[in-house]
């Protein structure tokens, strides 16, 4: 636990040193606050943010990428992975350290939008399980997609391909429902299972299915575990 501390706090620092991360954090925050007052201005007097929550993980399928582009392949590019794998900390220590720095970025993001639904709550009505239950299903939402980022940095050479290959498994993951009816049957349905998009509808309801939070943990362990193995190929080739 203490390399995958060490590791998550280096990661956390280099983000926190990089102008991407501040572009990319602050261009969020500012979209995320123009798509909650744009509907009052519409005329719009519901008190819910479900909408909202909707459009901020629309968002996050292009940000996700960018978070995590230069995890794994950074450290290739550079060179400075061959010193990492020889350095007494475990394959998956690197892997789940690095994931851990991505996904506190993003809770820490997340958490500055908190200033709307207490706004809500403020000069509205709004039911506070469907706020919950919403945020839960944008850090589950986001843990998963930052988990596939993890894997294309991992399989990829360099940042720009890893956003690429990122942001394109994200796509097929985001779009697997409709391509339910072009499989069809047996196929269609595990394709349509898999869809990113599926599995946070009952969240922001603010019902808790089970199945939904599996599915979500289900895609970052696995996303881990292969980058894990990825890494595991390049410390024996």
């Amino acid at each position: 636990m203490q390399n995958i501390w060490v590791i998550t706090k280096r990661e956390l620092g280099s983000y926190f040193v990089s102008p991407i991360a501040y572009a990319v954090g602050a261009a969020f925050l500012v979209l995320s606050g123009l798509f909650f007052i744009l509907p009052f201005f519409l005329g719009s007097s519901d008190a819910s943010l479900r909408g909202w929550m909707q459009t901020i993980v629309v968002l996050l399928l292009f940000i996700a990428p960018m978070f995590t582009m230069k995890l794994l392949a950074e450290e290739r590019q550079t060179g400075t992975i061959e010193l990492l794998l020889t350095s007494p900390v475990r394959d998956w220590e690197v892997v789940i350290g690095k994931f851990l720095a991505a996904l506190g970025l993003w809770l820490a993001i997340l958490a500055l939008t908190l200033v709307y639904p207490i706004a809500l709550k403020i000069f509205g009505n709004p039911d506070i399980v469907p706020l919950v239950t919403g945020y839960l299903a944008m850090v589950l939402m986001g843990a998963a997609m930052l988990a596939v980022g993890v894997l294309s940095s991992a399989v990829s050479p360099n940042q720009i391909v890893a956003v690429v290959v990122g942001f394109a498994i994200l796509l097929v993951l985001w779009i697997a429902a409709p391509l339910q009816n072009v499989f069809g049957g047996q196929v269609g349905s595990i394709v349509a299972y898999l869809s990113l998009t599926d599995h946070m509808g009952d969240l922001m309801k603010g019902v808790v299915d089970s199945r939904d939070i599996i599915y979500y943990l289900s895609v970052v362990v696995g996303c881990l575990f292969v980058s894990t193995r990825i890494l595991e190929t390049r410390r024996w080739s």
